[in-house]
């Protein structure tokens, strides 16, 4: 996660600041996680994956390209997965659809 949070620190133009929405997992709110002076974390409430948007693009591969199956092999649940997210980052829009909450952009 720290390595994640000095990427996105590193991106974030000087003097801006960038708030990151993090579900509560444990490794996005450790006391011991050392977040850059240019992000604040913003916790989402418990038990609420409906405000989060990643919940739907994994609740769309799951529904369309992993869900009613049976799976053989480790290797073979690690190739379908990389197919599925290859499959949705060909659609870009689909992303953007999916992740889309129009009260976050109405102001």
């Amino acid at each position: 996660m720290e390595a994640h949070l000095a990427e996105i620190s590193a991106t974030v133009d000087p003097g801006a600041h960038a708030v990151l929405i993090v579900d509560q997992a444990g490794w996005h709110m450790s006391a011991k996680l050392n977040v850059p002076d240019n992000i604040t974390l913003l916790p989402l409430p418990p038990r609420s994956p409906e405000l989060n948007p990643v919940e739907n693009i994994w609740q769309f591969i799951r529904d369309n390209w992993l869900s009613n199956r049976v799976f053989k092999t480790y290797d073979e649940i690690v190739a379908l997965c990389c197919d599925a997210w290859n499959n949705l980052i060909d659609r870009p829009w689909k992303i953007m659809s999916i992740g889309m909450r129009d009260w976050a952009h109405r102001f």
